[in-house]
């Protein structure tokens, strides 16, 4: 028999408010420690792409050398030179760019420019820092304000439900709609994150001036918005990954490691897809999820809608949130957005002997169990929950 928790509007709010608010006396403020936890990651991410251009690199010189590699030992050291540059993207996305772009480290005394929301990923340090097929100041907006304070609501951008509507409404069969949400969860960094960032942010720009709202992506060269999509999002990563980085190969290999590169690359961009697909889209998408017709009207509502519209995964050492991204802290994360990651680990305990408290659920199991739960969602098998009379 489930457990009976406190109705929506039952809750507390203001006593919620009070309890979250004191986390942050518990834990602290952002210290040297937690920069050198995020330096840490960083090495981490960073080593997972070294090793996985090494992989790349051995598998091109045994190749063309008198070692006689089989079929099969290659292309073990192509597939794996792909998952760990997959996995040194994610990290650059996940554990890096997220908290720094959410300010997380700004507070840190003597910080780094470079490791501040100002700093990071600006003019030629996209390159750097972090070149993806998304423009750093539009994931900002999109992310930042629009998904983290309208969270489960018709604005959120990533209101997974909303957005397959369409999908969810059509005649398709199942066995279509679920071949779709596969393809797509392996390219949607290209087609969702970067054209939908873009209108998200255009849309902002023309609030504006007073204009209608952009309700399409535009993806021809030859329109506006689609000749800003590929200058500023598409082409630099493009160009940087999948032409540049296979051509420096050339010299040492010829032809054959520049076409081997370009495979370990797009190995590596298909992993780099499923992975950040796996543990940022069931983070608010399942049928215990809730979601809410109306903004929130005070600072404990908001509280509660974080923690009622989202889900941790399994948690433990810096390895196992390292492969999560650190998303598996989401009801934290949610809670306080600006906080570095190592203080989630702190204050998770706190977080669940509040919502016991209050007699809230605390949302917590693996990534594969929520992502089957998540796939139900995007194909209509089920629905989020909703909020009523409020």
């Amino acid at each position: 028999m489930s457990k009976s928790y406190t109705p929506y509007q039952n809750v507390d709010k203001i006593q919620l408010q009070k309890d979250i608010e004191a986390i942050k006396e518990t834990i602290g403020t952002p210290s040297q420690e937690d920069f050198e936890h995020l330096l840490k990651l960083e090495r981490w991410g960073r080593a997972s792409t070294l090793l996985g251009l090494s992989l790349l690199t051995l598998a091109s010189y045994l190749e063309m050398s008198s070692y006689a590699l089989s079929g099969l030992e290659f292309w073990i050291l192509m597939i794996m030179g792909g998952v760990f540059l997959g996995v040194g993207n994610v990290s650059r996305w996940a554990n890096v760019a997220h908290p720094v772009l959410h300010g997380a480290y700004d507070k840190v005394p003597n910080i780094p420019h470079r490791y501040t929301k100002a700093g990071f990923a600006e003019g030629k340090r996209r390159i750097l820092d972090w070149l993806d097929w998304i423009k750093p100041s539009a994931w900002v907006y999109e992310h930042n304000t629009m998904h983290h304070y309208h969270l489960g609501e018709d604005d959120d951008p990533d209101n997974v439900e909303r957005n397959m509507t369409w999908l969810t409404t059509s005649k398709a069969p199942m066995w279509v709609r679920y071949l779709f949400v596969f393809v797509f969860a392996g390219i949607w960094k290209l087609t969702y994150y970067a054209p939908n960032t873009l209108r998200i942010l255009e849309n902002k720009e023309r609030r504006k001036k007073g204009l209608e709202p952009i309700n399409y992506y535009q993806v021809s060269p030859l329109k506006p918005h689609g000749y800003e999509l590929w200058k500023h999002y598409i082409l630099p990563y493009f160009l940087l990954k999948m032409v540049a980085l296979p051509l420096l190969f050339y010299p040492f290999f010829g032809w054959t490691g520049v076409v081997n590169a370009l495979i370990v690359v797009l190995i590596a961009e298909y992993v780099a897809n499923i992975h950040s697909f796996l543990v940022i889209v069931p983070n608010h998408s399942a049928h215990d999820i809730y979601r809410f017709d109306e903004p929130h009207k005070s600072q404990g509502e908001f509280y509660l809608r974080q923690i009622m519209g989202s889900v941790n995964y399994n948690t433990g050492s810096d390895l196992i949130d390292f492969g999560h991204g650190w998303l598996n802290y989401q009801i934290e994360h949610h809670l306080f957005p600006n906080l570095p990651l190592s203080q989630y680990q702190k204050m998770q305990p706190i977080v669940k002997d509040i919502c016991a408290k209050h007699n809230l659920e605390y949302r917590q199991e693996s990534v594969f169990k929520r992502m089957s739960m998540t796939l139900d969602l995007m194909v209509g098998k089920s629905k989020l929950l909703r909020i009523k009379g409020i």
